[in-house]
């Protein structure tokens, strides 16, 4: 079995493929530091938790924005698995040719989505990912990945709120029922949720008018189902957008993975 990992600044997506069938996915916390024998523990229950053995997995196949583990995952795939982890990065054969100013500068996260984006839905395409930061990836007919933008996070700006407002309360990221809000709480919701989704909106409009052919819209990461309920220019939400591309990417370097 491949397992798949998708290592963001907040948060850690896996998944765990059979062939073409996604046999279980989870979702934690990222730290700041790990080592390989914490995430050796953390796997095991993972696991354990779907009646599966560690000694299943056959493949590893990693996209990292955090280097200070990388080294980490690497020692647990080859330690536990008994594989050299597949690292996304410079040399890695993606199918996407990177025509921006510094190829290099692109994180691993946004590669895969790119990947996964353009066999399922085809260009051209922009794909959003809702994370730490949201992110606008644009990848043109000729499926070449030209650039993107990238704006703070809904989270990350909530928490600044809540830290620079003295006054302003913390306060769960939900759709309120009107735009105009009758108390702070929805205040602040108004604000973060139709603020995002008209943010998302522009954004679109003026990156569609630079394009060649009307895109696709993807949504992915954690907020994608609440703003995609209110922003008019998301077509699809796919959630599991990035573990595909890291099928699809480890499938083009499998020979050279084990």
């Amino acid at each position: 079995m491949l397992l798949v990992m998708d290592v963001g600044n907040s948060h850690t997506v896996m998944g765990l493929y059979e062939g073409d069938d996604l046999r279980a996915h989870w979702r934690v916390r990222t730290g700041n530091y790990h080592t390989a024998d914490e995430f050796r523990v953390l796997l095991g229950l993972l696991f354990q938790q779907e009646g599966l053995e560690l000694g299943a997995v056959s493949g590893f196949c990693v996209s990292s924005v955090a280097p200070q583990l990388d080294m980490a995952l690497e020692r647990v795939s080859k330690t536990v698995f008994g594989v050299n982890a597949l690292m996304v990065g410079p040399g890695i054969k993606t199918g996407i040719a990177l025509q921006c100013d510094n190829p290099r500068e692109v994180g691993a996260d946004r590669i895969v989505n790119a990947v996964a984006g353009v066999e399922e839905y085809g260009v051209p395409l922009i794909i959003l990912d809702f994370g730490t930061a949201t992110t606008f990836d644009v990848i043109t007919s000729k499926s070449q990945y030209v650039g993107g933008v990238i704006a703070p996070g809904i989270q990350i700006s909530m928490d600044a709120l809540f830290e620079k407002c003295a006054k302003l309360p913390r306060v769960d990221i939900s759709r309120p029922a009107f735009a105009i809000g009758h108390n702070t709480v929805d205040n602040i919701r108004s604000g973060l949720t139709f603020g995002y989704a008209d943010l998302v909106d522009g954004i679109v409009r003026r990156l569609t008018a630079e394009m060649d052919g009307e895109p696709t819209v993807v949504a992915t990461g954690g907020m994608a189902h609440l703003i995609a309920g209110i922003a008019e220019g998301i077509h699809h939400v796919d959630p599991l957008l990035a573990l595909k591309g890291l099928k699809a990417v480890y499938r083009r370097n499998e020979r050279g993975s084990a």
